[in-house]
């Protein structure tokens, strides 16, 4: 990892002028470290958005691979990217928050893409100290589409029932109630959502699929991210017993599910997720 700060973008001198006018801005923010495999195609899906007043900031945690060269060019396109070495994500994530100067944040791993009119979706339903969410659409390793994802706001005391590539956020209610805890290092988004939830800050709901989403990444850790999904509930909502209790309960459904899988029984877990699951995937 390079210890070198590198920047760029058109805002870098002030020249924001792209980013004017009478409409809501939006802060679409990306991070990535050592991500050139799919970044340019996460880049693209941004400027391509039919929705015209974004700014586009990339954080880079200081990557040795081609991503710097893509992010460069880009370069006029993107208000501003920077490149240095974090402390993980949510450090990345918050830096990108700082940055930001649009009324509402969205932040797009460097591996998903939006859809060409998710930004635009997000706008007409948004509200002031407003949370916009929607579906997201699960893309497999070879390329074909796996499951189609509609979040439950009502089980997030629960698990992480929403999706939250696909999450806009009033930056107002970052400067209120705080950006991403440096203690979380898979669910920070779970972690940041639920104190809003608690907050009781107000959610809205479009029913399209606004992201697409690859298998993997770091959240396919699935245990620990259900143990540090424990360790939140435990700090924001209390109830320790009970959230044990619901640990528990999704490690056994997890084991049972990976048991099932690639079996002649594996039909018994798609029939879950799609008509059983508080949080229905489609296929």
């Amino acid at each position: 990892m390079t210890n070198r700060i590198l920047e760029g973008g058109y805002c870098l001198n002030r020249n924001c002028e792209r980013v004017k006018g009478d409409e809501i801005l939006v802060s679409v923010i990306t991070v990535v470290y050592n991500g050139e495999k799919y970044l340019e195609h996460t880049i693209q899906s941004v400027l391509d958005q039919t929705y015209k007043n974004v700014e586009y900031i990339i954080v880079d945690g200081g990557s040795s691979d081609g991503t710097l060269d893509i992010i460069r060019k880009y370069d006029s396109q993107i208000a501003y990217w920077k490149s240095e070495p974090d402390r993980g994500i949510s450090d990345a994530f918050n830096k990108g928050i700082a940055l930001a100067t649009g009324e509402v944040i969205g932040i797009l791993n460097a591996d998903d893409w939006y859809e060409q009119d998710a930004v635009a979706l997000i706008v007409a339903k948004y509200e002031p100290d407003s949370i916009v969410h929607g579906n997201i659409q699960y893309w497999n390793e070879n390329g074909s589409k796996g499951a189609q994802t509609r979040p439950n706001l009502k089980m997030l005391p629960l698990e992480m029932s929403l999706n939250h590539p696909t999450t806009f956020v009033s930056k107002s209610l970052y400067s209120k109630y705080g950006v991403f805890s440096l203690d979380y290092k898979l669910t920070m988004d779970y972690h940041l959502l639920l104190k809003l939830y608690k907050a009781g800050a107000k959610f809205i709901f479009v029913d399209h699929v606004l992201t697409n989403m690859r298998y993997g990444g770091a959240s396919a850790n699935i245990v620990a991210c259900y143990q540090e999904v424990l360790k939140a509930k435990n700090e924001i909502l209390g109830n320790e017993n009970s959230n044990r209790l619901y640990y528990y309960w999704t490690i056994i459904r997890h084991t049972t599910s990976k048991l099932l899988s690639g079996t002649p029984l594996s039909f018994i877990n798609k029939a879950y997720r799609t008509y059983i699951s508080p949080i229905k995937k489609q296929y």
